[in-house]
């Protein structure tokens, strides 16, 4: 029987148990100890084994020399005509390094996509992926852009023309499912990767997803994945997770995994958590248009926040950051 740890984090002071995946300013002091069978029971952090509480506690390793003791922003600039909330907005090379030296003034990462993973969309040529990503991110660095730079994709030759034209580290929302040979180019060229859940293909991961327990089911195929990159040369430390909200997932789905997510923890790696103007914010907040979502973005990510996701992937870098500064000043820890 498979058995997960799920930390109950607390925020700021009194600072009265152990540091939550070495935050500046969450702690916790009871783990509730889930089995996949529905049984959960609430205990002591300090009566888990010391595997477990070092699994949970120990500081995260930096990414793109960026430290995990306090939160960071992943900008989403997407260079392509469909994505679901800001396709065609910088498909020119200029609009595109505008945003990106717009974005990179409160942005700690900034992710370039060229093919949209929104549901129902088609998937694109190898060709013109790397024909809108390189391009853009080469222009970037022209730019004396410094900012770190992720490739979102899923394919090993789009990943290798990023790299070659300056990104830092990949983003792949198939974890190595799509191609396995993206594994070796990571591993190669020893960079940071996220490795999301998804379920099925964007063209149909929304007809009807089902899981037997979707927590579990969400970190077993996350563990699975870790095993393969690790197993393909690649760094344990060098691995980001991600469960994938909005793929392959009802809002049933999407809300359980919010309400607890803490327990990728259990993992033992940083969360990167995606979840700005997704259609299940629309759907409870009740509003249509993906970019008058932002109310609702922000109130999930602080949530993430507070439940030690490190990385937030959002679209309005701006607001987010202002939104981080008071909620850390809220919850600093008191030496």
């Amino acid at each position: 029987m498979t058995v997960r740890h799920q930390p109950i984090p607390r925020a700021g002071a009194p600072f009265a148990g152990q540091s939550l995946a070495g935050s500046a300013n969450l702690w916790f002091d009871e783990v509730l100890v889930r089995r996949r069978d529905g049984a959960a029971k609430l205990v002591a952090s300090t009566d888990c084994s010391m595997a477990d509480q070092e699994r949970l506690t120990r500081p995260r390793a930096t990414l793109c020399s960026l430290s995990m003791d306090q939160p960071l922003i992943m900008a989403v600039l997407n260079v392509t005509p469909d994505s679901f909330s800001d396709g065609g907005d910088h498909v020119t090379l200029e609009a595109a390094v505008d945003r990106a030296r717009q974005m990179a003034q409160d942005a700690d990462i900034l992710d370039i996509g060229g093919e949209s993973t929104r549901p129902g969309a088609a998937e694109v040529s190898v060709k013109e992926e790397i024909r809108r990503t390189s391009t853009v991110i080469a222009a970037i660095r022209d730019a004396g852009i410094t900012t770190p730079i992720s490739i979102d994709t899923r394919k090993a030759r789009v990943a290798e023309a990023a790299l070659d034209a300056g990104a830092d580290m990949v983003n792949d929302v198939a974890a190595f499912t799509y191609d396995p040979e993206l594994a070796d180019l990571v591993a190669d060229r020893d960079v940071p990767v996220c490795l999301m859940h998804a379920q099925g293909q964007p063209e149909t991961m929304q007809n009807d997803p089902r899981y037997d327990d979707v927590l579990f089911d969400v970190m077993d195929f996350l563990e699975e994945r870790i095993t393969f990159a690790t197993s393909r040369g690649i760094a344990f430390e060098r691995i980001v997770t991600d469960p994938g909200i909005g793929f392959g997932k009802t809002l049933e789905h999407n809300v359980t995994l919010l309400q607890n997510l803490s327990l990728l923890h259990d993992l033992g790696l940083p969360m990167l958590l995606g979840v700005s103007r997704k259609r299940f914010i629309g759907t409870i907040g009740q509003v249509t248009e993906a970019k008058d979502r932002m109310a609702g973005s922000l109130a999930v990510a602080l949530y993430g926040i507070q439940n030690g996701a490190q990385i937030l992937r959002v679209h309005d870098t701006f607001e987010t950051r202002q939104a981080i500064r008071l909620q850390q000043a809220m919850i600093k820890r008191e030496n």
